[in-house]
């Protein structure tokens, strides 16, 4: 019973963070001289640098790339609301949306690789095998006048404030979260954020779900994470550092 509960939970969540298991993908786009597209320290990149500088398939070893990410999966800033004004960065982040006001922007998706189950596995052992991967819409956002410094404050004072839960709805659908924690973050970027949001299962249990927010210069790296098995179960994952590690290699 409550893995069936749980997995319902699981799937409202990907309403909000699918990312397309089809979709379209291509190899890398580095700019003329295969050099990622870079801006000046503090300015912010133009939405075709930033198009240069978004992953392509090319650019990782595991999982799957998609860029074009389909309209669902964008959810502007205004269609979110809190019931504390104070987490609605956290909020943007889940979502898979974006801080502040970023001069320009653009998306990718990514799914980890599926796992095969083991010989003899039962049904639910084996739907818990192949959705055991990770799952996420990035946002590439570059920022203007130091917005993207801010944005990163504002998370961390938004991770401090609603460490206690806070819910937030997107159209018709809430969510309530019941606990964010603070993580160790990747390394290689100027700032980095990580969280584990821990998502109330109907009452019964949680479900963990995670997000890194990564800056190199004026361009930030927003990367929310679900795991439909660990949705369904409760138990923990592995933040797929490798997508991050990728974005970061190719900003420079």
């Amino acid at each position: 019973m409550r893995r069936t509960v749980v997995r319902r939970s699981a799937v409202a969540a990907l309403a909000l963070l699918a990312t397309a298991c089809g979709g379209s993908s291509d190899g890398g786009d580095k700019g003329k001289d295969g050099k990622p597209a870079q801006a000046a320290p503090g300015k912010a990149l133009s939405a075709a640098e930033l198009e240069k500088a978004a992953l392509t398939q090319a650019d990782v070893k595991t999982g799957k790339i998609v860029t074009k990410v389909p309209a669902q999966d964008d959810i502007a800033q205004d269609k979110v609301s809190a019931d504390n004004p104070a987490c609605k960065p956290l909020a943007y982040l889940q979502v898979g949306s974006y801080v502040g006001k970023p001069a320009a922007t653009v998306k990718r998706s990514w799914t980890g690789d599926a796992k095969k189950p083991a010989a003899g596995a039962s049904s639910e052992e084996k739907m818990l095998a192949i959705t055991d991967r990770p799952k996420t819409v990035e946002t590439l956002a570059s920022y203007d006048n130091g917005g993207a410094e801010q944005a990163v404050k504002d998370l961390q004072a938004a991770a401090k404030k609603c460490a206690g839960g806070f819910s937030f709805t997107v159209g018709s659908d809430k969510t309530k979260i019941v606990k964010v924690v603070t993580t160790a973050a990747p390394q290689g970027a100027d700032e980095a954020v990580a969280l584990t949001w821990f998502i109330d299962a109907e009452g019964q249990g949680t479900a963990p779900m995670k997000g890194v927010v990564v800056r190199k210069g004026a361009t930030l790296a927003y990367f929310p994470v679900l795991n439909i098995a660990a949705a369904a179960t409760g138990k923990d994952f592995d933040f797929p550092t490798e997508i991050v590690d990728a974005q970061l290699a190719k900003l420079g």
